[in-house]
């Protein structure tokens, strides 16, 4: 059952291809329901118990799935996500009307994101999860270059260069780690762990780990291509890259956190740190932002603070964590939610509008009761407004920190009170957005159909969940919470927590008030003059434009290249240099030439032409032998036909078109091929090694 959920939409995704070049309605329809069927059984696993999962030899370790309460409630999250998401795609992208470009790509990588991610929160061991963990930022991609515009390009550069250094820094840690621990299946790193002797390798590791999976979270610094890319795709593709692969990020955090670094506090306050100074900066970027999906996507780097914060307070706790890990789970699922209602909201503005600055799409919503209602239940919901799914999390998350600032004292105070403000922050950002389009007047009175039906009922669907998650915190919310605590380590709660206590609802008061203070006094006086939104946030602190291209693209040249030319000034010095340059060369060749080598080698024994023609080796051949055998079946009970469609010279036609097109792909991508054999071979033998 679990390889299913891996397959269906990979296996949907590659034969729907064919379907798309014909019809892209056809293909939607078979990705809808490929998304349906995948939902369907995400739930049935919630009533039947599947067995874990091995596929040993795939890349030496193989490949291992498994099955806990976490899992299982995030897998039903995805299928969820991704149903809905399909859904709104039949009009955002004009599947009806043949509207949008590029719908058969979409589509396509679509479906293999989603069997990527689920192999990712599946997965049983590190090794599993980076492997999907790869395919799933690769097969992303597409969706943020999807319009193809500069700024498409731009920010699908900085995205992959993020997943591939991020990737690159997590394979060095595994390495690290499968060396120390011999082993990395989740379930026994923190065994394995306890009896090292070598913590600050252990760190090394987990520090190049976080790297990688940090970046997919959209954790500081590494945050820099969530608020570029989501503005640019697609907006069902922005619903899922904030609300699914982000916490495949987390994912990644909580394995090291929860598994490798178990009660760790020196850990627990690396991940406290980083967390707070991302809640607090992703909502600070979010309330200067004028960009519909780029407020939600800095708001999405905001809430994965908040989850962060968390996680660091678990790691203080130590066994004493159980509101604040049941508080990561809940808000994890809170912001799925929340970003799946908010980002359909905004695709459905784009869609009738072709626009995401706020000062183009003033006043859209205005006389749309649907649309007014559904975003307003995912502003508030991720604004902590009590009486919605959002405040339960966020009381968990505060109560575990108020409980670790009595042990560790002024630290835990402050990122309280950043934890507060950070919170009234998110209500001044969102009460911004939905002012703008709701509130004020703008060139959108006139009544029209805005969305079709699907739409509607995704929309609906999805933020109904809001308030009947927030009314019924003990019935479902506790529930969640309790299916997590296992994978979490987390005690489960003891007794039903007083979400609506006046302590409780204190603290939620204090973030309206500060929310309600910096809305009217900072966003009303001054970042909203003559009946405008400015752009206030200065164009130098952006991180990108100012350190890391810089740092990349100049400052390490320059550096080796003066290091280049200190060789210069010494004879022996250079020389030396001119060695190696020279021996670089040569080996450069050589391997070249090796490859080239290997291909005109296979070529003349493998894949060597056979000259011999169609008749001379016809009967020589299996598949030929096979259809003969067909034939004279047919002959015998009187149903052969003409000689052109006899099986025999229809399945020698078949084997001659796949040798033909064998043979192209060994002329075209020879090189290529045997050089990702040759590393891979070389991956393989140093795990060898390293194991042996």
């Amino acid at each position: 059952m679990l390889l299913i959920l891996i397959l269906l939409p990979l296996l949907v995704s590659a034969g729907g291809w064919y379907l798309g070049k014909r019809s892209p309605r056809g293909y939607y329809d078979l990705a809808l329901l490929c998304t349906i069927l995948e939902f369907i059984l995400s739930v049935s696993l919630c009533f039947f118990r599947a067995g874990d999962v091995a596929l040993p030899g795939i890349l030496d370790l193989g490949i291992h799935l498994t099955l806990d309460g976490f899992r299982q409630v995030y897998i039903v999250v995805i299928s969820f996500m991704w149903m809905m998401t399909m859904l709104l795609t039949r009009d955002y992208m004009g599947i009806r009307h043949g509207t949008h470009t590029h719908t058969q790509r979409y589509f396509f990588f679509t479906l293999l994101t989603l069997s990527a991610t689920m192999g990712v929160f599946l997965s049983a061991d590190l090794f599993t999860t980076l492997v999907f963990f790869e395919v799933m930022s690769f097969a992303s991609f597409p969706w943020v270059i999807q319009e193809e515009t500069d700024g498409a390009i731009r920010a699908a550069n900085t995205y992959l260069a993020i997943a591939v250094i991020g990737g690159l820094a997590a394979l060095m840690g595994l390495f690290l780690l499968y060396h120390e621990l011999g082993t990395l299946e989740i379930g026994l790193l923190y065994e394995r762990a306890a009896a090292c002797g070598k913590k600050n390798l252990l760190y090394t590791a987990g520090g190049c780990i976080l790297l990688g999976f940090g970046a997919k979270a959209g954790m500081f610094p590494v945050h820099i291509w969530l608020p570029k890319a989501h503005p640019v795709a697609p907006a069902p593709a922005s619903a899922l890259l904030s609300g699914v692969l982000t916490k495949s990020g987390i994912f990644g955090v909580l394995v090291l956190s929860c598994q490798l670094f178990r009660d760790d506090p020196v850990w627990g306050m690396l991940i406290l740190s980083l967390g707070t100074v991302t809640m607090f900066l992703g909502a600070v970027l979010a309330l200067f932002s004028n960009n519909l999906k780029k407020t939600l996507a800095c708001s999405s780097m905001s809430q994965i603070g908040f989850i962060l914060t968390g996680i660091g307070t678990m790691g203080l706790l130590g066994r004493e964590n159980a509101l604040a890990g049941a508080g990561v789970l809940l808000h994890m699922v809170n912001h799925s939610l929340f970003k799946l209602v908010l980002f359909m909201c905004a695709g459905v503005v784009f869609m009738n509008t072709e626009a995401l600055e706020l000062n183009r799409i003033r006043g859209f919503g205005r006389k749309k009761p649907l649309l007014h209602a559904c975003f307003l239940l995912g502003a508030a919901g991720i604004g902590g407004i009590p009486g919605l799914s959002g405040y339960i999390s966020k009381t968990l998350l505060h109560e575990g920190i108020v409980e670790a600032a009595a042990e560790y004292g002024l630290i835990l105070h402050a990122a309280e009170w950043i934890f507060l403000l950070s919170g009234g922050l998110t209500l001044a950002y969102m009460t911004k957005l939905y002012v703008c389009l709701f509130i004020e007047k703008g060139a959108f009175e006139e009544k029209k159909r805005y969305m079709e039906l699907p739409s509607c009922v995704a929309l609906l669907c999805s933020a109904l969940l809001i308030p009947v998650c927030g009314l019924f915190p003990h019935a479902v919310m506790d529930r969640i919470a309790a299916a997590g605590s296992g994978f979490l380590a987390a005690e489960p709660l003891k007794e039903a927590v007083s979400y609506f206590s006046l302590e409780n609802l204190k603290s939620a008061l204090i973030s309206v008030l500060a929310g309600a203070f910096v809305y009217l006094v900072i966003v009303r006086r001054w970042m909203y003059q003559k009946n405008r939104y400015l752009d206030r946030w200065p164009a130098e602190m952006d991180l990108e434009d100012r350190i890391y291209r810089p740092v990349l693209l100049t400052v390490l040249p320059e550096v080796f290249g003066r290091i280049a030319a200190l060789f210069g000034e010494n004879r022996v010095t250079a020389k030396l240099a001119y060695g190696l340059y020279r021996t670089g060369e040569i080996l450069g060749h050589a391997l070249s030439d090796m490859t080239d080598g290997l291909v005109w080698v296979l070529q003349r024994t493998v894949f060597r032409p056979d000259k011999r023609n169609y008749e001379e080796r016809s009967s020589h051949t299996y598949v030929y032998q096979i259809g003969m055998s067909i034939d004279r079946y047919r002959e015998k009970h009187g149903r052969s036909g003409p000689e052109e469609l006899s099986f025999a010279r229809l399945f020698e036609r078949i084997r001659m078109s796949l040798e033909h097109a064998t043979h192209n792909l060994t002329d075209t991508m020879s090189f290529a091929l045997l050089m990702l054999c040759i590393a891979i071979c070389a991956v393989m033998v140093y795990i060898f090694l390293i194991r042996n």
